[in-house]
């Protein structure tokens, strides 16, 4: 018997090897279409260019690893009928295959040891097309480009190997002209694998996910002479006036180059020719005089088409804009700019990163809306479409490379002694930095790695305006490899600065870059005359679940301290995948772990100001307040003093409309004119209307209105609004009157039982735990469960790692109310009391709160509820969720109408969205905000009266200060939950099996803001709760 013997495999896998990160791909360029004329280049229509679109349906076999996929299936023969049909672009672990998505934030989620993976765990998947080259590509250089490929793959094309590549986010181009059989039909087959050497560089905050997911193109050059790519730069002289715009093009062959300069309207402003004969590229350069500026404000775009010979033709979009480093400042056309941005992953519910063309609109719309100007694409290069859209609709972007290996510090933060554990965060994250970057980031195997990401990432995306800021990338680190990256982009691109957070002290870059500080940091910052560069925040207010709170104070420091040039919000979406639940069918948007996946990193990934679906949430709604481009700094008995927040428009684009919001209702409106020329930074001031009625409390509400419509935005759409008291002083409260005709009656009603009756209502009161068990008014029950003093909240996700924790730890979910003592007045005229004595506490803990409550019960119906707390004892938490009563209402109490922030949710810390006015629902499920990760939510907070109502009796709410008539503000929750209950929910289907039919109502003296304790500082100490004696005073009618 022959023995046999060798090697398996025989060589080190592409996909293995730091050595190989391409092989025949052809050089990165600039993402364009080549047309056959300059009409059809005008039209930026690609099913007009010379390309060709082969995404669609494609055949597919999934396999465990490469070593166990199909061979010989790049044979055109090869019979793939049995194979699985899946749509490209698209994700497979999305489509049914492999062993389902896989979240994690920074930890790697395979075995640590770069630039190896697994030879078995590694998932692969075999793609194949059939297809045929159109007419009009025939005769033509055809190239195959692939947009995006997740993370690296062999391409065939009629069995014969074209190539490989990696860089998951970077688009690849092959030469395959002569492979190709233009009269018959040719296969195309694709082997993707999941993880590649380049898998330690990508472990971006995201869900791990496979395949083809952007477009696959057939693209025909001309083959003897043609254009390759174009490179744009704009200059302005030092007035802003009159500008150069300079083009290189990379040319092969010979012929009349033409390059035109078209205006928005497409009429020539300029053209100039050259002839070329076999030199690399041509450079022309055009004195434009007095051109329109782009700006985010005033996104104006020219058009530039390229020909040769009138055979092909090249167009882009140009925006006259001019960005550079100047004073220590982020300037664009002379001028410094504030980022009021996002974190702009790319998800999609369904199909991952695979994002339609309606659905990026619709995201960039919402920004729109939302007064957001500026987008990070975090933490990769996006659809190259994206930026199209940016160009237009005006938006700053910071583009970021494909580069991120965040994983490498928790082996350097797992590897720490317990006394380096001991030090100051700040300190210990230089020394786990430091430690980390050893393995890539400052490991010279790695530099060309890094480098072709600088390199993707400017080719493809510099002809667009929009992009003023050049990212290096994320979390990785710093060391040599950021800095040849650097050097790199500089040689090539000098126009645009250059950011790198981890490039703490921006010792290579061009900006200090932070993420989450606490604002008196960046308020150091800001003061500090020896920083010679600007701060941008990276990632800021981290908008997980209910929240962010306190934004405004980060705005305002952004226009305090101009070397604060502002920051992207962390993040724009929840990632939630929709799936099914297994047992029940229902769908819900998954977070890690719910595909079973180990490790991962739970509900990080729902961190997004709009959810899942990409619908905004509350967190949105806050941040555009909060960076409107009007805003309100001060007012007085008869002005009101309003500053223009633009950089560099005018408001002479706005009207503005008032309103009179007060109690009772007032029909008061009108409008009044903005004055002209109000320039970025200025200020105006505007007369307040004089209300008929000053005994009530009024408001005047400013909504600053489009007089006309823009692209992205409907003529009278609201782009700022303001609200501004005309009144001093809340309405008095509406007290009853303790001389009312008739009288209070008391019985025993049964053992521990006491009824308190009067001409309206019949109270039964429990005399041994000390609470209202029953309120009838007429013949109507109000109540289900009685009114009982609460401290807890579900916990927000901003709570959970820093007061949340604390509270966890002191076991405040365990607290109970026990009581000690119930006292009662002697029945006698139109009032009666009961006073309660009582002991709120955990188990296990010393520490308690001791309440006194004082129930007054009143002969015209109305109850008092007077409430004073200590607390005491050891191991106290240092801050309480709230402070208030809760109860529960039978099922038909369901209209709820109020006085005081609304229409939606809002805390102490995020508020100034929901003006104050009167608002009425017809049910309480009107009120519930469902997070996709339940917690906390649904409160309304600076709350004047409170109307519930059955359709045949009230129960109308006020909180009073203690021993006095005025009325003071109070907040509010009504839903069909208990807080324990959402609190264990882990998904919103889940939670809805727990709703009750009855409306839970809480009344809260005081409640804890919400800040962004997540990933940042948690809530501010103005706006928290903190453990001290407290006392309320609560009136039912």
């Amino acid at each position: 018997m022959a023995g046999t013997s060798g090697i398996h495999p025989a060589e080190v896998p592409d996909w293995n090897n730091l050595n190989v990160l391409h092989r025949n791909t052809l050089p990165p360029r600039a993402y364009f279409h080549g047309f056959s004329s300059e009409s059809d280049a005008l039209s930026y229509d690609v099913e007009k260019s010379t390309s060709h679109c082969l995404s669609g349906s494609w055949k597919f076999q999934h396999s465990c690893s490469p070593f166990e996929a199909p061979e010989g299936f790049e044979s055109p023969g090869f019979d793939t009928a049995s194979w699985s049909d899946i749509a490209v672009p698209g994700m497979w672990q999305l489509q049914g295959f492999g062993k389902g998505p896989h979240y994690t934030n920074v930890q790697f989620h395979i075995p640590v040891d770069p630039p190896n993976v697994s030879f078995t765990e590694n998932e692969t998947g075999s793609y194949v097309k059939k297809f045929t080259v159109p007419k009009e590509l025939q005769g033509c250089q055809i190239r195959l480009r692939f947009e995006g490929v997740d993370s690296s793959f062999h391409v065939w094309v009629n069995g014969t190997e074209v190539g490989y590549s990696q860089g998951s986010r970077n688009p690849d181009e092959f030469d395959i002209t002569s492979l190709v059989d233009e009269k018959g039909e040719n296969t195309l087959a694709v082997r993707v694998y999941q993880l590649c050497d380049a898998t330690y560089i990508e472990d971006q905050d995201q869900w791990w996910l496979s395949g083809i997911f952007r477009d696959v193109f057939l693209i025909g050059f001309p083959w003897e002479s043609r254009i390759d790519d174009l490179h744009v730069q704009t200059i302005f002289d030092p007035e802003y006036i009159n500008a150069e715009l300079n083009v290189k093009v990379s040319v092969t062959g010979t012929g009349r180059l033409t390059a035109k300069l078209l205006d928005a309207e497409k009429h020539e402003v300029a053209a100039l020719s050259a002839s070329i004969s076999n030199e690399p590229f041509v450079k022309f350069s055009f004195f434009v005089k007095k051109p329109h500026h782009w700006t985010a404000e005033t996104p104006y775009l020219y058009h530039l088409v390229v020909s040769l010979d009138s055979k092909q033709y090249v167009s882009h979009r140009i925006g006259f804009r001019m960005v550079y480093m100047k004073d220590g400042l982020i300037k664009v056309n002379g001028k410094r700019i504030v980022f009021r941005g996002v974190n702009r992953h790319e998800h999609h519910p369904k199909f991952g990163r695979t994002i339609p063309l309606e659905f990026l609109k619709q995201d960039l719309l919402t920004m729109k809306r939302h007064n957001i100007n500026a987008i990070r694409t975090s933490h990769q290069l996006n659809d190259p479409r994206l930026y199209d859209l940016a160009d237009e609709m005006g938006f700053w972007v910071m583009d970021e490379a494909d580069l991120e290996c965040h994983g490498f510090e928790s082996i350097a933060d797992a590897a720490l002694s317990e006394e380096q554990r001991k030090m100051p965060f700040r300190q210990r994250q230089l020394l786990t930095r430091t430690e980390a970057a050893k393995w890539t980031t400052d490991n010279p195997d790695w530099t060309h790695a890094y480098v072709d990401r600088a390199e993707h990432l400017v080719k493809r995306d510099q002809l667009h305006p929009s992009i003023i800021v050049w990212s290096l990338g994320n979390e990785a680190f710093f060391g040599r490899n950021f800095k040849a990256m650097y050097e790199w982009i500089i040689t090539f691109d000098d126009s645009r600065p250059i950011h790198y957070e981890a490039d703490i002290y921006a010792e290579t870059v061009d900006m200090f870059s932070r993420m989450y500080p606490p604002i008196d940091e960046i308020i150091q910052f800001g003061e500090d005359e020896s920083k010679q560069k600007p701060l941008v925040l990276c990632e800021f207010i981290h908008a997980m679940g209910n929240g962010p709170g306190n934004i405004k104070e980060y705005i305002d420091a952004f226009y305090k301290y101009p070397k604060l040039q502002g920051g992207f919000a962390w993040e724009w979406a929840n990632h939630g995948l929709l799936t099914k639940d297994k047992q029940t069918g229902e769908e819900y948007y998954a977070y890690g772990g719910d595909f079973g996946e180990v490790p991962h990193d739970g509900t990080f990934v729902m961190d997004g100001l709009v959810n899942s679906d990409h619908m905004p949430n509350s967190g949105l709604t806050e941040y555009k307040k909060a960076i409107e481009p009007v805003q309100l700094l001060d007012s007085s008995s008869d002005e009101a003093t309003f500053i223009n927040r633009y950089d560099f428009i005018t408001l002479d684009h706005l009207s503005c409309e008032w309103a009179i919001v007060s109690d009772p209702p007032s029909d008061q409106s009108g409008s009044v004119k903005v004055p002209a020329e109000v320039g970025p930074g200025q200020s105006f001031k505007l007369k307040l209307p004089r209300v008929t009625d000053s005994k009530n409390e009024a408001f005047a509400n400013f909504s600053f209105r489009l007089k006309n419509a823009t692209a992205c935005l409907d003529a009278g759409f609201e782009v700022a609004n303001a609200q501004v008291a005309l009144t001093s002083e809340p309405s008095p409260a509406q007290k009853p009157s303790v001389s009312a005709a008739g009288n209070i009656d008391t019985s025993k009603a049964s053992q521990n039982m006491l009824q308190i009756k009067s001409d309206k209502s019949t109270w039964i009161f429990n005399t041994l735990h000390g609470s209202l068990r029953s309120w009838v008014k007429g013949s109507t029950e109000l109540i289900s469960k009685a009114p009982e003093i609460n401290f807890f909240r579900a916990p927000t996700d901003n709570d959970i790692p820093q007061d949340g924790w604390d509270w966890n730890d002191k076991l405040l979910h365990l607290a109970k109310v026990s009581t000690r003592k119930v006292e009662s007045s002697k029945a006698s005229g139109s009032a009666f009391t009961i006073t309660v004595h009582q002991r709120i506490a955990p188990p296990v803990l010393s520490w308690s709160i001791a309440c006194t409550l004082t129930y007054t019960f009143f002969a015209d119906g109305s109850l008092d509820i007077h409430v004073s707390g200590v607390p005491q004892g050891q191991n106290l938490p240092r801050t309480l969720p709230r402070v208030g009563l809760v109860m529960e209402m039978p099922k038909d109490w369901q209209s709820v109408k109020w006085f005081g922030r609304g229409p939606g949710e809002s805390y102490r810390d995020s508020k100034l969205s929901q003006p104050i006015g009167t608002y009425t629902v017809a049910s309480v499920r009107d009120l519930w905000v469902d997070y996709e990760v339940p917690q906390e939510s649904s409160n309304r907070t600076d709350t004047r009266w409170l109307k519930v109502e059955n359709g045949s009796e009230s129960l109308f709410a006020q909180f009073v200060k203690p021993y006095s008539k005025q009325r003071r503000t109070f907040d509010f929750q009504a839903s069909h939950y208990r807080m324990q209950d959402v609190a264990d929910a882990k998904h919103p289907h889940e939670l809805k099996k727990l709703r009750r039919e009855e409306m839970i109502l809480r009344l809260d003296s005081q409640h804890h803001g919400l800040g962004s304790g997540s990933c940042g500082p948690r809530t501010l100490d103005e706006y928290s709760l903190l453990t001290k004696p407290f006392e309320f005073e609560v009136l039912l009618q």
